[in-house]
């Protein structure tokens, strides 16, 4: 009887020792309502540790926005447009490729992109062609490889070129 008792208390303790594990937890308290922003591409580094209010990012499980405290994540982007807004109310819209987000306990936040452009300046036209050349790329496909490559270079396109019609 006194090891039954016993069990089920280690058992008890066991279970409430997981539910703080298991607990979610926001941005310590201590960042207060700042979130440090570092966005960066192998082309361009566009934020390092800059505090900004909000970050809107398009990733594969769907697109969402981030604000100080927000729940720890990490997510992969998808092509689309990361928009920042900035605390002075500026907002700055940025084309990315591919890449990863990750939010950390502290509030801070890191984009990486393979390929970031700022929205202003890319060019209708020219992704247009983009397209146009990778839909072609698409359908001359020999193998399922070049067939893969040229599905991606589609999506991407699509989604400049969305992204220049808004």
């Amino acid at each position: 009887m006194q090891r039954i008792k016993m069990a089920m208390a280690f058992r008890n303790m066991l279970r409430t020792a997981a539910r703080k594990v298991q607990v979610r937890n926001y941005a310590d308290a201590a960042t207060g309502d700042q979130m440090a922003l570092t966005f960066a591409a192998g082309n361009k580094v566009f934020y390092d540790k800059q505090v900004v209010k909000q970050i809107d990012v398009p990733s594969f499980s769907g697109s969402f926005g981030i604000l100080p405290k927000h729940v720890p994540t990490l997510a992969v982007l998808r092509p689309g447009v990361v928009t920042v807004l900035e605390n002075d109310g500026k907002q700055t819209k940025i084309f990315v490729s591919s890449g990863t987000i990750t939010v950390n306990d502290d509030s801070s936040v890191q984009v990486l992109a393979e390929e970031a452009h700022p929205l202003e300046s890319l060019d209708r036209s020219a992704a247009q062609e983009a397209l146009s050349k990778a839909q072609s790329e698409f359908n001359s496909a020999a193998d399922e490889k070049a067939k893969a490559e040229a599905a991606i270079a589609v999506e991407v396109a699509e989604e400049i070129v969305k992204a220049v019609s808004a």
